[in-house]
């Protein structure tokens, strides 16, 4: 791949997470759909957080996780995403300029607060959260900075932050700028009930050529195609896609390349919480990419990243994944 400053730019929704641990019957007592996400207001955070008496708060976000994860691996990261000048939002760039990431996208100077997610975690590891999504929904066109653009090997956007028009409108832009100036745009489907309320944008999308790289679980690939036959919509994504890769939790990965396909196996770990489980994975499998791995090779370092992050309480690395990466006889250009 042609040399770039950044192996990967992430542009997402910047949400700085709040995990706890409760039991099932709290979740229940609160009509609470374990493990599903909810948007909720600034209010109803609130008052899920009250429920929790321990809490982890961090950084979080489906894209800042998964830049986190390039972070650690050696990469060179960058992101984009929209914060409130407020103690989340200074937070939140504290973190990721800790960890060497470039964020320089301006702070919201009116509106509402930082978003949140306040995630309840049973004691399976399945994680329910509850998202106020604040000032992370209000990216901007404006907000895209080319250059950086330019200087990246791959532009992964996520899918969480296609709602809002001037959102899905930086997508376009910033998608049509890596195409342009020979780059990869990505896309992550996210979760199914994004695909439930932009489907046929989704596949139209991917028809016009402009996206090479596509993250999917089961449950997206069977909402994106409208089918149960996962084989059936993993031959149909392909036929739109260059790279496809569906995660499958336990039963590990399949990247399907230029129409031929390799199941990869999960990373043995015990499981504590799966937050950030599929990021984690899409940053290491663009890691690899970014550099010339193989696809199986790209897989394998996805599966020991998201292997390390399930493996302790919150969504973001605490392990060197270098030096994993390292021990398990991966290495990079």
């Amino acid at each position: 791949m042609t040399d770039s400053r950044f192996d990967v730019l992430g542009i997402g929704n910047a949400i700085f997470d709040i995990l706890g641990h409760v039991h099932e019957e709290t979740l229940t007592a609160h009509n609470l759909a374990k493990g599903s996400m909810r948007l909720v207001t600034a209010e109803e955070a609130l008052a899920v957080d009250a429920l929790l008496t321990d809490a982890v708060r961090i950084s979080g976000g489906s894209a800042g996780n998964t830049v986190a994860g390039v972070a650690s691996l050696g990469g060179r990261a960058a992101f984009f995403g929209k914060v409130a000048p407020d103690a989340y939002g200074e937070a939140y760039r504290h973190d990721m300029h800790r960890i060497g990431i470039d964020f320089s996208t301006a702070p919201l100077t009116e509106g509402p607060p930082t978003a949140t997610s306040v995630i309840l975690v049973t004691p399976d590891g399945e994680r329910t959260m509850n998202t106020f999504l604040g000032a992370s929904q209000l990216l901007k066109v404006s907000d895209i900075d080319v250059d950086i653009v330019d200087a990246s090997a791959i532009t992964f956007l996520e899918g969480y932050l296609f709602d809002p028009d001037e959102a899905k409108s930086a997508f376009r832009a910033a998608a049509e700028r890596a195409n342009a100036v020979g780059r990869i745009a990505a896309l992550t489907l996210s979760d199914a009930f994004c695909i439930e309320r932009h489907r046929a944008d989704f596949r139209q999308w991917m028809e016009s050529g402009q996206i090479g790289l596509v993250f999917a679980n089961i449950a997206e690939m069977h909402a994106l195609f409208e089918t149960d036959d996962l084989d059936a919509a993993g031959r149909a994504l392909a036929e739109r896609v260059p790279t496809v890769v569906i995660t499958m939790g336990a039963q590990g990965a399949r990247v399907i390349t230029n129409g031929e396909a390799v199941d990869v196996p999960a990373q043995p770990t015990k499981v504590v919480d799966l937050t950030g489980a599929g990021d984690l994975f899409a940053g290491g499998f663009m890691m690899g990419h970014a550099r010339g791995l193989p696809p199986a090779e790209c897989a394998r370092l996805g599966a020991i990243a998201a292997a390390e992050v399930i493996s302790h309480f919150g969504a973001r690395p605490q392990a060197d994944l270098a030096d994993l990466a390292k021990a398990a006889g991966i290495s990079f250009a």
